[in-house]
């Protein structure tokens, strides 16, 4: 049997609580979904926080630091933090978490880029809170911004907070702008990277955009300086983890990426996401790491070297 490392994105900052009624957005909704991802099989869990009044996406620590610990004190599982925050937020505010708590692994956005939500309004007549339908017009007019400038600056505080960075790549320009950093010695390999497809801004999720991009990587960066793991928007969310896992990747699942565990039917919370992906790993011999081993396969300093 083969392992591959299974990821729960939580809550994320794209989809909004008109949307679905199971979207983790108190600390105990989001900490308690991240924990029965965890039982699932979910080796790490990747967090955002919520205003847990209205669901809002906040860069809030107080947040972060009830969310964090209240995982830590029941799991073992890798926390990855965002750094990718709410769309508009500035970068002090999305760096903020690794220096304050020193997390094991973060996001780490490697490009520049359009990130668009704005379509989804075609599909919602009424809001729950007025927020939402602004937070999304928001981004027809929107440039999600990771300067050179900026990831030289991000990197260097990972690098002072011993946070392993989670390389979230886009586009297939992005895959240069890796090769760039590890080049000029900002990052160390082997990096870890996420391909993320099907946001409207960003590469399609196709079969064959998704093995341009590991070949692509395999090219400028060598197959054995890298670990890599895929995430895809909405429907696509299934068909491209379970090609990831056949090309020897790994899967990242959750209500951040897709809203419904199968055609017509919501997911009641992430654990039904992980479930499915671990069942479908189970079908062609690969069973889920464990926390311990998925640490070792990315080489992260462990979960007593945190600050939460």
């Amino acid at each position: 049997m083969s392992k591959a490392i299974f990821t729960a994105a939580i809550t994320g900052s794209i989809h909004t609580p008109t949307m679905t009624p199971y979207l983790p957005i108190t600390p105990d909704q989001i900490a308690d979904d991240a924990v029965r991802a965890w039982n699932a099989g979910a080796a790490a869990v990747h967090i955002h926080v919520r205003n847990p009044e209205t669901g809002q996406p906040s860069p809030d620590l107080e947040l972060f630091k009830k969310v964090l610990t209240k995982i830590k004190s029941r799991c073992d599982v890798i926390i990855c933090t965002t750094t990718g925050g709410g769309l508009g937020m500035t970068p002090e505010q999305r760096l903020a978490v690794v220096s304050a708590f020193k997390p094991e692994l973060a996001s780490f956005n490697m490009g520049s880029m359009n990130f668009a939500l704005f379509p989804l309004l075609e599909r919602m007549k009424e809001f729950k809170f007025p927020w939402e339908k602004q937070y999304l017009e928001f981004t027809e007019d929107l440039i999600f911004p990771n300067t050179f400038k900026s990831m030289r600056i991000f990197s260097n505080i990972f690098n002072e907070n011993g946070t392993k960075p989670e390389l979230e790549v886009y586009d297939a320009g992005m895959v240069n702008n890796v090769a760039f950093m590890i080049e000029r010695g900002l990052f160390k390999t082997p990096v870890y990277i996420q391909f993320v497809l099907g946001i409207l801004g960003g590469m399609a999720a196709t079969v064959q955009n998704l093995v341009f991009l590991y070949e692509s990587a395999c090219r400028q960066i060598g197959e054995k300086n890298f670990v890599w793991s895929v995430c895809a928007a909405g429907i696509n969310e299934m068909p491209m983890c379970t090609t990831a896992l056949l090309m020897g990747g790994n899967a990242r699942v959750g209500l951040e990426d897709a809203l419904r565990v199968s055609k017509g039917e919501l997911a009641k919370s992430n654990a039904d996401l992980v479930e499915k992906i671990v069942r479908i790993g189970g079908e062609f011999g690969i069973e889920p790491a464990t926390p311990a081993e998925a640490r070792k396969m990315l080489g992260l300093k462990g979960l007593d070297k945190v600050a939460y």
